[in-house]
């Protein structure tokens, strides 16, 4: 037995000996190893497996975020896990899990917004079951499809076009500048009116009196007021005015570097809206006698000849009192001046000869394209056909309907050149979300932080309503359909007190603020030329138009 105590005693020691030499050299119990970090297997939305930047995401998705392990539910919160719209917003949402915890699924509370940028980030604040934190690419982004619902009643086609005409006049009859009567040239500058925007106001009075928006007297009185101020108070400069003055004082407001004087183009559009209402004001009495006469001396008093610069057998845009032709830009085609050629023509007074037309805006035939795009055979113009301004402008006087000369026949020119800017924007090649049959036309407009001439070469994805709109004529079809899109469909972002606000971009949800006269003109104008012709058969009346059309070798039913 003392044997035996003595063993296990010895047996005691050795291993007292063994653990407190092993603690004097480091040993010890060996550490738990750290938690396994997890990765995001997958994600779905509404079933279906999605990677980031996605677009036309329905607006009432079901998220499911599949993980690599159990994810730890405290560490889920609204901080940790963030849904987020256009970088800013928080967007609230029900989450719950499934897969033993290995899958998260999430819902927005409410419908989202429609046409928003939105993303989903898994924070590492986020931890596995274990302990583990997230690795490798923790977020979603996507953009959700567009609000189609309707957010006015339905009405008939009919009633939205009187609609526009009547909204989008209150631009030039409310706004109007309280001395002149004259376009102001946006809605953000109170003082600066413009003569080009202003004679596309001009012409939509006689419209607007017709549909019963004003009285004839009302519309009367109002173009008194705008042939005085033409008359008396704004500068002339060889009978031509200036781009812009001042709504008041008619002092001019340059428009660019030497460009503070006469505007041959701008000068035509004001000339096509006067000689227009002076053929619509045919009353016999006196009233009525002198504002003819009074328009008849501004057309002939403006020295379109002079605008050839000493002889030459072109127009120039601009001169300045201080620095003459400086500016030194031929009238050239195939752009938005035809009408300028033709007036010029026209004037009794101050004529040019078809060589000037043909050598100046023809530039002897080197205008002509007759390419096709789109299947679509343009027979003027640069590639696609630029801003489909340039098929609105002139057109608005002159009707392009059974309209020829040796360059082109203008019924097919203005035809296809929409249709080929509504098939570019159907075809949508810079993937711009948007852009569809219903949602279509670039021309000119603002854009965000800016201006641009938007067409098929220019493509910045700004769509500006008037181009469909006043496309109407041409593309009765796919305009109403651009229409009714951009009214019941975005009427709650662009339809406003003076109709559609300028441009719109889906792509950077941008939505202008701003109205043009140079904008919203053609909209009245052009609607009524394809529900009556009334502003064409007003323009092509005039006898001086007919002569002059005829001198350039323009063939039409109606020049006969």
């Amino acid at each position: 037995m003392v044997t035996g105590l003595k063993i296990i005693l010895c047996c005691s020691f050795i291993a007292l000996l063994v653990t407190e030499c092993s603690k004097k050299s480091g040993g010890g119990t060996t550490p738990p190893p750290p938690p396994s970090n997890y990765f995001i297997k997958s994600w779905t939305i509404n079933g279906t497996s999605v990677t980031s930047n996605i677009i036309n995401v329905s607006r009432t998705p079901l998220i499911k975020i599949s993980f690599s392990a159990a994810i730890s539910k405290s560490t889920v919160t609204s901080s940790s896990l963030t849904f987020i719209e256009n970088g800013v917003s928080q967007v609230s949402y029900n989450i719950s899990f499934q897969n033993s915890d290995s899958s998260i699924l999430l819902s927005p509370v409410s419908p989202l917004n429609g046409l928003s940028n939105f993303s989903i980030t898994v924070g590492n604040s986020v931890k596995s079951a274990q302990g583990g934190l997230i690795s490798g690419v923790s977020s979603l982004s996507f953009l959700t499809a567009l609000d189609s619902t309707r957010k006015f009643p339905a009405i008939t086609d009919d009633s939205l076009l009187t609609l526009i005409q009547k909204q989008t006049f209150k631009y030039f009859w409310d706004f109007g500048h309280p001395v002149s009567g004259m376009a102001r040239e946006r809605n953000t500058d109170p003082n600066t009116v413009t003569s080009g925007g202003s004679g596309f106001g001009i012409m939509s009075v006689p419209v607007a009196i017709n549909r019963g928006f004003i009285t004839r007297a009302e519309g009367f009185t109002r173009l008194q007021t705008i042939v005085s101020f033409l008359k008396n108070t704004a500068p002339k400069f060889h009978g031509a005015f200036s781009h812009w003055m001042n709504g008041s004082t008619g002092a001019v407001i340059p428009f660019g570097p030497n460009d503070d004087g006469a505007d041959i183009v701008e000068t035509s559009y004001l000339m096509m809206g006067l000689l227009s209402v002076r053929q619509y004001f045919n009353g016999i009495d006196m009233a009525e006698t002198n504002l003819r006469s009074d328009i008849n001396a501004l057309y002939n008093g403006v020295e379109w000849d002079w605008f050839r610069q000493n002889g030459k057998k072109v127009l120039y845009w601009n001169w300045s009192p201080n620095t003459g032709f400086a500016v030194n830009v031929p009238v050239q085609g195939w752009n938005e001046c035809l009408i300028t050629y033709v007036l010029a023509a026209s004037s009794p007074a101050h004529t040019i000869d078809k060589a000037v037309y043909d050598s100046g805006y023809a530039r002897n035939g080197a205008m002509i394209n007759n390419n096709s795009y789109y299947n679509y055979k343009l027979p003027l113009g640069q590639a696609y056909g630029g801003p489909l301004f340039f098929s609105h402008y002139s057109f608005m006087g002159i009707n392009p309907n059974g309209l020829s000369d040796l360059y082109a026949n203008y019924q097919t020119q203005t035809t296809n050149h929409t249709l080929i800017n509504y098939n570019y924007c159907k075809d949508n090649p810079k993937n711009y979300p948007g852009y569809s049959d219903s949602c279509w036309g670039l021309t000119a407009s603002d854009i965000k932080n800016g201006y641009t001439a938007s067409s098929p070469t220019n493509d910045v994805g700004v769509i500006a309503p008037t181009a469909a709109i006043s496309s109407l004529p041409y593309t009765p079809t796919e305009s109403m359909k651009a229409i009714k899109f951009f009214y019941y469909v975005l009427g709650d972002k662009i339809w406003k007190d003076y109709g559609f606000t300028d441009a719109f971009s889906l792509n950077e949800q941008w939505y202008a603020s701003s109205f043009l006269a140079i904008d919203q003109g053609p909209e009245i104008v052009m609607i009524e030329n394809y529900r009556t012709g009334l502003p064409w058969s007003l323009f092509t009346s005039c006898p001086e138009i007919i002569a002059g059309m005829k001198k350039l070798g323009f063939s039409a039913p109606y020049l006969n």
